[in-house]
């Protein structure tokens, strides 16, 4: 392995380690208020599905749903 090579490992493994750095950086860097936002959203998501699940398993939409059928 020549000099070259060995310098361009070196260069090359320098911006490795330092794109690296920066990524752990950022990822680490997350907006709390956009957590927040996220995790409301998330609770009325929740609240739809069991709204829904209450509907689809009510027995009255199942008899509409099984004389749409027919």
């Amino acid at each position: 392995m020549g000099p070259f090579e060995i310098a361009a490992i070196a260069i090359i493994g320098a911006f490795s380690v330092s794109a690296y750095k920066e990524y752990n950086k950022r990822k680490g860097d997350v907006d709390s208020g956009e957590v927040d936002a996220l995790k409301a959203e998330l609770v009325k998501l929740q609240e739809r599905v069991a709204t829904l699940e209450t509907i689809v398993t009510d027995k009255s939409y199942q008899l509409g749903e099984q004389i749409n059928k027919l």
